[in-house]
């Protein structure tokens, strides 16, 4: 928030029931906040955090976010010499204590539609799937030309915070697939598994993040192999729910074993 606090008209903080002090902190610096239920991934709350701005120009930012100052006078230029009507933002995210500049992460490779006029950008609710553009909208592409031009993103701190916002994260993904009629056969499972970490590490040239490149690859992969497991989890048992009520019925039929065994003697 300190970051465009100096050159934003309002701030809108949609808070899902944080247990730290997020609204304490918000209201600090005049943002005004509202709630949304805590649903574990950011798309729906995002969507209604922009039905309440009142502006006509809006950036959209997570917590783990900050907009340096070259990027923020480019997007008041923007504004300014009415160029876009959709901006798409370069992101420099931090993994495991560091930037990543390759491997699909880079400033050059990961860009978002995050500053856009309103009603200028379809928004999605699914997860992890991007917002896209009106037929109308004239969409400009900021170039990572030097250090400040792009989101800093602190994404993940250790690989065990990855693990959990991963199983997290796979577990919605596959209930969504579920709900859209998604079923990959085997092959399909194992080609999308391999083809994510070839072309992290090698066609994005992940390599050349040194051992984070090869960490960030080989999670993704099994991003991909989580969400299919829990995908065919679905699909065969309709979730843990009859797994844990077959397990009870299982281990009843063991009990009445030993209490039949022990009325007959």
């Amino acid at each position: 928030m300190r970051s465009v606090k100096n050159w934003a008209d309002e701030i809108v903080v949609v808070d899902m029931y944080s247990e730290d002090r997020t609204t304490e902190i918000a209201k600090q610096y005049g943002a005004k906040v509202f709630y949304h239920d805590r649903i574990g991934f950011v798309e729906p709350a995002r969507n209604y955090a922009i039905s309440r701005t009142q502006g006509d120009w809006i950036l959209v930012l997570d917590a783990d976010e900050v907009v340096p100052l070259s990027l923020s006078q480019m997007l008041c230029q923007i504004v300014e010499d009415d160029r876009a009507d959709v901006v798409k933002i370069p992101r420099l995210n931090y993994l495991l204590g560091a930037p990543m500049y390759f491997c699909g992460w880079g400033p050059g490779q990961d860009r978002h539609m995050r500053f856009f006029k309103r009603n200028m950008l379809i928004m999605s609710e699914d997860i992890h799937k991007p917002p896209q553009p009106t037929s109308d909208a004239r969409v400009y592409e900021i170039e990572y030309t030097e250090p400040g031009l792009a989101l800093i993103h602190f994404n993940y701190i250790d690989a065990t915070q990855f693990i959990e916002k991963l199983n997290r994260y796979t577990t919605i993904e596959a209930v969504q697939a579920y709900d859209r009629g998604q079923r990959p056969s085997t092959i399909t499972i194992i080609w999308t598994m391999i083809k994510e970490f070839l072309i992290r590490y090698v066609l994005l040239q992940g390599f050349r993040d040194g051992w984070r490149g090869w960490y960030l690859s080989l999670f993704m992969m099994f991003y991909r192999a989580a969400t299919f497991t829990k995908l065919t989890e679905f699909q065969r048992y309709g979730g843990r729910e009859r797994v844990i009520r077959d397990y009870q019925n299982l281990a009843e039929q063991i009990v009445r074993e030993h209490e039949r065994e022990v009325t007959q003697t």
